[in-house]
């Protein structure tokens, strides 16, 4: 595969845009290491004409958020026939939505929290003592779309109306739909997914501990030491299988490709049956201390192994087939 010439595109009109281009910059390094012609493009209206231009034989998404991670680059590539790394246009705009991903779960029976969602416009004010009575007193308030906990908030049961009523409206700044669910407190885990040519395979779970906040927040994320992760995530043995378990049902019931990562709420480490799923992440971060590498490091899989064997899958996966047109009559 050495030579091959490799777009890494990150970026783009996002909140997470600088989360991007760190996993940009961390792909386009590890593939350049690896032996191929890699190079870095923003995710722009230019993008178009240079993926044309250049020649690529092969492009890596690293966006997170809009356009990047929610079918818009994967409808472009499509158009463009270009081999790429990652979930399709339908499993990329399912994951990027909350509510449409939770129906699919509930679908596929996985388990999930109870919930409700709002659409700008609406009485907030009207629509909360109705959210409190069906889901219960704390609650977890999220943006429909999006990533790494911004406009995310959770609220103990005895906060008052008025503060329920203004997370809702910092939710909307971000989004015009926003998802309330009933609030499980637990501990926070992802289990990453990776497929390879025996299929989609489990990696270890991770426990992540917050300690910037209240709960793994932008912040938490982001900032050094803000959080601890342990991988893999101390629980019992079946709890880890159900985790497992659960977050390749969570890839197959998007459809996600390639890889994924899921996230859990585990009320009990030592029962299978306290694992919730929240959502599924279908653009992982990917530099070199994200959850997703960590966990494939613990797997036995480096950094650049891991990003060249994404690639190397991209490249050989069968091109688009044109169909038959059958001529007006």
């Amino acid at each position: 595969m050495s030579g091959r010439r490799v777009a890494v595109v990150a970026g783009g009109p996002s909140t997470e845009a600088e989360v991007s281009r760190t996993s940009g910059r961390a792909v386009h390094k590890a593939l350049a290491e690896a032996g191929f012609a890699a190079e870095l493009l923003e995710l722009d209206a230019t993008l178009p004409a240079r993926l044309v231009a250049t020649g690529f034989d092969v492009v890596f998404p690293a966006p997170h958020g809009a356009l990047g991670e929610d079918g818009g680059l994967q409808g472009l590539l499509e158009v463009l026939d270009l081999p790429y790394v990652g979930s399709g246009v339908l499993a990329s705009a399912l994951a990027m939505s909350k509510p449409h991903a939770k129906a699919q779960f509930r679908q596929y029976g996985l388990p999930v929290a109870d919930d409700a969602v709002l659409r700008r416009g609406e009485d907030v004010a009207a629509a909360v003592p109705e959210l409190r009575l069906r889901l219960g007193g704390a609650l977890a308030i999220k943006p429909a779309s999006g990533g790494s906990a911004i406009g995310v908030a959770l609220l103990d049961a005895d906060v008052g109306d008025a503060a329920i009523q203004d997370a809702i409206e910092r939710a909307f700044q971000a989004d015009d739909f926003v998802l309330v669910e009933r609030c499980l407190r637990g501990h926070e885990v992802t289990c990453g997914v990776l497929e390879r040519d025996s299929g989609a395979t489990a990696l270890p779970p991770t426990l992540i501990t917050a300690k910037a906040g209240n709960f793994y927040d932008f912040t938490s994320k982001y900032q050094a030491g803000g959080s601890e992760h342990r991988c893999p995530a101390p629980f019992a043995p079946p709890v880890i299988g159900r985790l497992q378990g659960l977050a390749v049902a969570a890839h197959a019931a998007l459809g996600a490709r390639d890889l994924s990562r899921v996230d859990f709420v585990v009320g009990d480490g030592n029962d299978p049956n306290s694992v919730t799923v929240l959502e599924l992440n279908s653009l992982p971060g990917m530099t070199s201390t994200s959850l997703f590498p960590e966990a494939a490091g613990v797997a036995g899989i480096g950094f650049t192994e891991l990003c060249s064997s994404l690639v190397q899958r991209a490249l050989a996966r069968p091109r688009r087939a044109v169909p038959f047109a059958p001529a007006m009559p």
